[in-house]
């Protein structure tokens, strides 16, 4: 089988995107929520408003365009094409960097990292800090395949990942995740291969134990009733992605104000904004995002990622140097003394002023500083 690194190139049909505003203009819409605020869902005028900015004045052309200019290829792994945007360093001693999106992320996450981690002097940096980058779209996400059969989980996808940075010719890297991103980087930190130097997650699969609950600090007693909310109120496209995807993969993938509203909630509940998503990420930033769901169908192969591996969310142990980085609006926010219990070379750990789940999207500079401090001291 064909090992080769294809270019790929971005080029939607002017049709299916006439297909999309057709939809959005024929939405039957439902009646609208019952409370002011957004605890029942998106609120009716704020998914009519962004559907509206969709349909009459969102551009896919920029948001093609500049994927396309970052440099995009399809590799073949374990009998999926994966696809990935590469962008090599002009500094010879780059560090080669790894980074991993999750639900409902994307490779558009990453988008205004990639210049500052590849040309760090360009953007008030110093050349010893250049990286080479490289972003793949998870399996049944974007343009990689969707799978065809069941096995799909972390395990299997961190191979893969293992296999395209071999494949790429970096017999060293780096690995960086939050969400799925985390769960895939903890994987591949664990199987010890001599490739990946070292992690960095913005949400470590870090969670308190019974003894945890008995003196919590301020800040413990803070992440313990965010994890308990979300138990309790935020959790429930997981359950319904982890138990049902292909019923709700119907709704999304015939719909796309449906699509929009499941992606759009998240960026609610997890970005660090001021009252409306709208502060954190433009509308047209999570359109970009949005769309890699839309195009190619994607809502019922990314969701079954929850059905194969959902279960990986849970303490886990590791023995290579690890980088943390907890935004105060994360889902999960662990303290260090969590985290020192499974983590055996925390070389790295910091607690950011602002941001959220959606760390290089919402706060790139930031995100930026974090791999820079990270992986300075193991290059």
């Amino acid at each position: 089988m064909s090992e080769a690194v294809l270019p790929f190139t971005l080029a939607i049909a002017a049709e299916a995107l006439a297909d999309l505003r057709a939809r959005l203009q024929a939405t039957r819409w439902p009646a609208r929520e019952t409370v002011a605020d957004w605890s029942q869902g998106v609120p009716l005028a704020k998914i009519q408003a962004l559907c509206s900015h969709w349909a009459n004045d969102y551009d896919w052309r920029r948001c093609e365009a500049r994927l396309n200019s970052i440099g995009q290829y399809r590799t073949r792994i374990d009998g999926l094409n994966i696809h990935f945007l590469h962008l090599r360093s002009k500094h010879a001693d780059a560090a080669p960097l790894l980074l991993t999106h999750g639900w409902p992320g994307s490779v558009v996450e990453f988008l205004e990292v990639i210049g500052p981690l590849t040309d760090p002097l360009a953007h008030g940096g110093n050349a010893a800090d250049a990286f080479h980058v490289v972003v793949p779209s998870l399996p049944g996400f974007g343009f990689s395949d969707q799978p065809t059969t069941t096995g799909w989980g972390v395990e299997r996808i961190a191979q893969a990942w293992l296999a395209l940075m071999r494949r790429l010719g970096y017999q060293r890297f780096f690995a960086q995740g939050g969400d799925w991103g985390a769960a895939i980087a903890t994987a591949i930190g664990m199987l010890n291969a001599p490739e990946c130097a070292a992690i960095h997650l913005n949400m470590p699969l870090i969670y308190p134990e019974a003894a945890d609950m008995e003196d919590p600090t301020a800040a413990e007693k803070s992440a313990i009733a965010a994890m308990k909310f979300y138990r309790n109120k935020d959790s429930g496209y997981a359950q319904i992605q982890h138990t049902r995807p292909q019923t709700l993969a119907y709704a999304l993938t015939d719909s796309p104000a449906a699509q929009a509203a499941w992606i759009y909630e998240k960026f609610h509940a997890w970005t660090d904004h001021s009252g409306e998503p709208e502060s954190a990420l433009s509308r047209d930033a999570m359109l970009d995002n949005i769309m890699l769901y839309w195009l190619p169908a994607a809502a019922g192969s990314s969701a079954r990622l929850y059905w194969e591996s959902l279960s990986f969310f849970k303490n886990r142990s590791l023995a290579l140097p690890v980088g943390v980085t907890v935004y105060p609006r994360e889902i999960f926010r662990p303290s260090r003394r969590w985290a020192e219990r499974h983590f055996a070379n925390i070389v790295h750990w910091h607690e950011a002023d602002r941001g959220g789940h959606f760390a290089a999207f919402e706060q790139p500079a930031s995100f930026v500083a974090e791999m820079r401090d990270c992986f300075r001291p193991l290059r």
